[in-house]
């Protein structure tokens, strides 16, 4: 390590060097860090849903009512975890035209190899 009263315009380039490969053992601890200790869920309430998911109210009791989004109940309230709506929204995600003729393509191509291999 350098000592403050050590540092001179000669050295600044191996100060430079050492304070990076500091900054970057830090990000390497902070990550390290995140992954070790689970990110605590809490739950929120409808209000927070419906502006997370961008549907009123009424209808997010409606796809609760059907079973159509993941909630919890206590009682008469109704409570979501975030994660859970986000994974909700992206499981709802239609394909596009293109990613649509990529599937078809796959599969006549697998049935004709499938086909002629015999």
């Amino acid at each position: 390590m350098m000592k403050e009263d050590e540092l001179t315009f000669e050295k600044l380039p191996l100060a430079v060097a050492h304070l990076i490969k500091e900054v970057n053992e830090l990000k390497l601890l902070i990550e390290s860090d995140k992954k070790a200790t689970p990110q605590e869920r809490k739950p929120i309430g409808i209000d927070k849903a419906s502006k997370l998911i961008l549907k009123s109210r009424s209808t997010i009791y409606e796809y609760a009512r059907k079973g159509l989004i993941p909630c919890y109940k206590t009682g008469r309230r109704l409570y979501f975890y975030e994660d859970e709506l986000i994974a909700w929204i992206n499981n709802g995600k239609r394909k596009t035209h293109a990613e649509l003729l990529d599937e078809i393509h796959k599969e006549i191509n697998y049935g004709k190899n499938r086909f002629s291999r015999r």
